[in-house]
């Protein structure tokens, strides 16, 4: 049984929108928190977003405030990003991961994170 899986990426002019979903099992969709992240330069991944299970608090990186946001539907087993205006360095390929403690949601580490999809490509060209 897959765990996470990713969809919805794809390839949009700077300034368009995507949604990505995030289809977990039901054992991961119950855990504390759910993220996305995407490489960064110097790092392997930086958090994006993420919303805990319970009473759905959001946190976003600087970078993407104000132009993403993470949301979810338990009744489908999934998280969304939706992702407006976006910009050519939004371009990576995003992931999405589980978390069984509430903290790695406020402090949006990957190391947090214990279980994680394959990602799907998002690319945003000027």
């Amino acid at each position: 049984q897959v765990e996470v899986a990713e969809s919805g990426g794809g390839s949009v002019q700077a300034g368009g929108s995507l949604r990505l979903s995030c289809t977990a099992s039901p054992i991961n969709i119950r855990r504390a928190c759910m993220g996305w992240f995407r490489p960064a330069p110097g790092k392997e991944r930086e958090g994006v977003a993420t919303i805990t299970n319970r009473v759905a608090d959001t946190v976003y990186a600087d970078s993407v405030k104000g132009r993403f946001t993470i949301s979810q539907d338990k009744a489908k087993n999934t998280v969304y990003l939706q992702m407006n205006n976006l910009e050519p360095e939004d371009t990576a390929v995003y992931y999405c991961a589980a978390a069984s403690s509430i903290t790695a949601c406020f402090t949006i580490e990957p190391e947090n994170f214990d279980t994680w999809g394959q990602g799907t490509q998002v690319t945003a060209s000027s």
